[in-house]
């Protein structure tokens, strides 16, 4: 295709090229010949896909990326998150990015949250940033934070307050009054 060679003209000889030797640099002490450790940086593993005959009950956690085509009763939590459109998720959905183009039962929170046209959200939606396509069905709040993913975790905490018998705003036992 490309070369950096002069054209040669018809009869001429080509100038002959001479390729440099490479010595091989010996490995560092106390590794064998021919082992070489490289540095490369670490590819990302795919993300797992849950198959549309697969029916889940449970809660499904992992700090990767996720593809659901199946049915999940259970809460899940990703860094990504696609719901596929034959998926069925009954529970709390909560990730980074996600992108909902099935049928969710349960409040969704997440920093990026995309409904598409064939996404039916059935319950609450805590975001940082939200895009819903005309045509996605969606029944109940929606509210911006910018943090949205931790205040799952606080409201977590709260709850297990409030089954203490604690007051969770004030971070002290109720108050009781003197009769």
């Amino acid at each position: 295709m490309f070369s950096k060679s002069k054209i040669q003209e018809p009869g001429s000889k080509a100038p002959e090229t001479v390729k440099p030797t490479a010595t091989p640099t010996p490995p560092p002490s106390g590794q064998p010949q021919g082992e070489h450790k490289q540095s490369a940086p670490k590819a990302k593993p795919p993300a797992s896909t849950l198959s549309s005959d697969l029916n889940i009950t449970g809660n499904i956690k992992t700090s990767g990326d996720i593809q659901v085509e199946g049915t999940v009763e259970g809460d899940i939590r990703a860094h990504l998150l696609t719901i596929g459109e034959s998926a069925t998720i009954k529970g709390e959905v909560t990730a980074d990015d996600v992108v909902i183009n099935g049928r969710i039962v349960g409040r969704v929170r997440g920093l990026k949250v995309r409904l598409t046209s064939t996404a039916r959200v059935e319950g609450d939606i805590i975001h940082k940033t939200i895009a819903i396509e005309s045509g996605a069905h969606f029944e109940g709040s929606v509210q911006r934070q910018d943090d949205p993913l931790s205040a799952g975790r606080s409201a977590t905490r709260q709850q297990q307050q409030q089954g203490a018998g604690g007051n969770p705003s004030a971070g002290t036992p109720p108050r009781q009054d003197a009769s």
